[in-house]
Order: C-alpha cells, then sequence, then structure tokens
C-alpha cells in the first residue's frame, strides 16, 4: 500500500511485518494519524523519556487494556521508561461512602490491573504518576528541540514553550504507540514554520497578571494557534528561573485547556523567543491587547455551574497542573498569614493541594512541611480532574484556581487571593462572594 508520508526502508519493513504483525499494526496507525495531518515523514523520538496521560483505570477503557496485553505478549513494552498522569484516587482526599462505592465499583474499578500493565510496558517508577513529569524531583525533563511522543496537554505546551523541545498535542494511546515503535509523523509543532507565531500578544496590564487568568484569556482568543506574548517579561523578567518557570506551567495549562494551545512564546524569555525574537513571528499575525479591564472581562463572564451560586464550599482543590515545591513553601506562607490574620488556626474549607510523588518527598524534608499540616491543609499525588469526574463530587461546591479544573468540571474559579480568603477566613454566617 501507497502512503503519503516518507518512510525509510526501516520503517516499511516495520509496516510490512518485520518486527510482527503488533508492530506492524502500531506502525500503520502512527502513518495513518500523520497522513491525516499532512505529515511529511516519520521522525525518529529523541527523548529519554515519555510522558503518557492514560492514568485512570476507568472500566469503559476495555480496548486500552486489550492493547496492552497485545503489546506485552508480542513483548513489544515501550522504546522508552515513561512517567504517566496523575492517580485518579488517593484515601487521603475527603469523600463519603457514597462516593468512594463510585470510584471503586463504577469508575476506577481496573486501576490496580492497569497499573500492572504500565508497570509491566516500562513505567519510570512507583513515583511516576504527575502531570507535571518536568519537574526536577520527577526527572523527565527534555532538552531543546528533542522530539517527543507526549500527549498531557499541560505538559506538551510546557515542553514546547519553557524547554524548547518538539510535540504535537497528541491523543492518549498516539503517546504510547510513538514510545513503541520509535518514532511519530511530522508534521505542525515538529516543524520550524508550526512554531511561528499567529498572534501577538501585547500585555499592558498595571500589575502582574495572574498566571492562569492571561492564559485562559490568550487560550480562548487564539485557541489552537501559536501566540507570541509581549510585555510579560516586565513581571517575569529574563531568566527561566523557579518562579518564572512556575508562572509559565499555570499558564501554560490555561492556555492549552481554555483554548488548544501546543506552543507558545514568551519575548526575551522562553528559549527560541530568546535565540530567535520577532523573527518567529508570522508576517500576517493579528493582534490582541490584554489589559487590566479584559481580564476582569474575561473573568466575570465565568460561568458558575453550581446549583445554588451561594453555597459554602465545600472543598478545594490547588493542583491543576500538579503544584512545584516552590508553589508548596508558597502557599504554606499565604495559608498562615491568612489564618492569622482571621485569628483561626485551621482552614475553614477542606482544601487539598496537589503535587507529584517526588514533589510531595522532597516538601515533607523541608520545614514547611509540618507547618503546612498544622494548618488542616492536605497534601496528595491525586489528579483533581479525576476525582471531580464522579457525578456525586460533581455536584459538590468545590473551589480551585485552576483553570484547567474550572474548564473540565463544576468546581468554581477563584483567583489566588481569592481562594487564600476563602479557605482562611471565619465562616460563620458568611456567605459565598
Amino acid at each position: 500500500m501507497d502512503y503519503k508520508v516518507k518512510l525509510t526502508d526501516e520503517q516499511r519493513a516495520i509496516l510490512e511485518g518485520s518486527k510482527g504483525e503488533t508492530l506492524a499494526k502500531v506502525m500503520e496507525s502512527l502513518v495513518r494519524y500523520g497522513e491525516l495531518f499532512g505529515a511529511t515523514e516519520m521522525v525518529p523520538i529523541s527523548s529519554k523519556y515519555n510522558h503518557l496521560v492514560t492514568s485512570f483505570g476507568l472500566k469503559a477503557l476495555g480496548p486500552v487494556y486489550d492493547l496492552m496485553d497485545k503489546l506485552l505478549e508480542a513483548g513489544a513494552p515501550s522504546g522508552q521508561k515513561f512517567t504517566v498522569d496523575p492517580k485518579p484516587l488517593d484515601k487521603n482526599v475527603p469523600s463519603n461512602i457514597a462516593q468512594d462505592v463510585v470510584f471503586k465499583l463504577f469508575m476506577y474499578s481496573r486501576q490496580k490491573d492497569y497499573e500492572k500493565q504500565l508497570a509491566e510496558l516500562g513505567l519510570l517508577s512507583d513515583n511516576a504518576f504527575t502531570c507535571t513529569c518536568y519537574m526536577d524531583e520527577v526527572g523527565n525533563k527534555p532538552g531543546f528541540g528533542e522530539v517527543l511522543s507526549w500527549s498531557e496537554s499541560s505538559a506538551v505546551v510546557y515542553a514546547n514553550s519553557v524547554l524548547g523541545a518538539r510535540c504535537n498535542r497528541n491523543s492518549g494511546i498516539i503517546d504510547l504507540m510513538g514510545s513503541v515503535i520509535g518514532y511519530v509523523p511530522k508534521f505542525g509543532l515538529l516543524t520550524d514554520e508550526g512554531r511561528k507565531a499567529d498572534w501577538i500578544i501585547e500585555i499592558k496590564t498595571t500589575k502582574k497578571p495572574e498566571a492562569q487568568l492571561l492564559g485562559s484569556a490568550i487560550g480562548m482568543k487564539v485557541m489552537e494557534d501559536v501566540p507570541y506574548v509581549k510585555g510579560l517579561d516586565k513581571w517575569l523578567g529574563t531568566e527561566l528561573d523557579d518562579e518564572a518557570c512556575t508562572y509559565l506551567k499555570d499558564f501554560g495549562a490555561a492556555t492549552a485547556s481554555n483554548g488548544a494551545v501546543g506552543l507558545y512564546h514568551i519575548d526575551k524569555l522562553t528559549p527560541e523567543a530568546a535565540k530567535y525574537g520577532e523573527s518567529l513571528i508570522k508576517e500576517d499575525a493579528k493582534v490582541y491587547v490584554v489589559d487590566d479591564a479584559e481580564l476582569e472581562r474575561v473573568y466575570r463572564e465565568y460561568p458558575v455551574i453550581w446549583k445554588n451560586r451561594d453555597a459554602e464550599p465545600k472543598l478545594c482543590f490547588m493542583g491543576c497542573p500538579h503544584m512545584s515545591l516552590q508553589q508548596l513553601k508558597d502557599w504554606t506562607e499565604k495559608v498562615e498569614e491568612g489564618l492569622a490574620k482571621s485569628g483561626a488556626s485551621k482552614v475553614s474549607v477542606p482544601t487539598v493541594f496537589t503535587a507529584a510523588p517526588d514533589v510531595l518527598e522532597a516538601f515533607g524534608k523541608t520545614e514547611y512541611a509540618d507547618r503546612l499540616k498544622a494548618t488542616g491543609v492536605i497534601t496528595s499525588y491525586i489528579c483533581p480532574l479525576m476525582y471531580m469526574n464522579n457525578p456525586l463530587s460533581e455536584k459538590m461546591p468545590v473551589i480551585t484556581s485552576s483553570n484547567k479544573l474550572r474548564t473540565y468540571t463544576s468546581a468554581r474559579f477563584y483567583t489566588d487571593d481569592e481562594i487564600a480568603e476563602q479557605i482562611t477566613r471565619n465562616r460563620k454566617g458568611g456567605k459565598q462572594k
């Protein structure tokens, strides 16, 4: 069969069965996937590790488990060790008996079996469950220009933008297939032209814009296009230090979930923008100006889908995507300050801070861990989105400062400062703002 995608002799041989029927089908799936998007060729994956998005043992994902078994039976594990998105369950996260029944019997009943399959296929470690695999503590941080086969949207946009790696917004299982076969189709964000900016974003705010809110505004405006952001270096500087990287983690996740952004450039800061400057901008690029009024407009237009918009919050989730070590430290201080101001000793809303297991382990070795625990805040490795997918959780009034969690669930968005006030204030007789 003739394909539009150019294949090397080795790739064609795999397609024709040189490594068995299973790998032939994997290669055919990737080639056909590439054809749909106008791929020119199949290129080797060059990163050390892969990252998979499918981490949850949903009962409905039977075909996924069957595919995993076929790969294992064919002796075709992943060509790379890999990390995977967060686990959906953690007994430390508040839930009632009814929620637990739904979680364990009707939703994630295949979790243990699936985790066993992941381990056999090449899971990096028992701790390798996080959407922020690129954290130093986790160790899956690709280098500039490396070709990836990832699919988790917040990780893809971070890898492309902050690290300068190259990866398309792939789907679940396609990420694994690329790793198994060692190649991905070349199109979109793997090409020089595909990484040029369609939009110029001019930041004209009077203060540092909230990362999640700015990312949301830009994502909804440009959708899947590539934005080149000017003026943000005023607030972030020109060095990718911990503060800047943490900001861009949350900013990027919002662009990717509120839109479909897979790559952004920050003038004078992100690697390609620092290296190539405005030559990355297309001649016909559109302009979007973001000022205080625009961010306020975007915020006020978020829907509140709680049955009772004045309900007292029953749960707060922070960390979607997972929090960094520095965020955990900063939020410890923020919570302590809020409690001191209100005269309380414990948070008034059950609050969960989520982070990668390795990050939580590192946090546990600092003085901040006991201080945060004393405030009543719970730390967890869970995926808040997977928790909220439970129909019983969906009915709860949950608050967050994650625009990704707001977009995909019934959780209500507040800015970081508003969250701090909500979880530490005296709630006797109080109502939602």
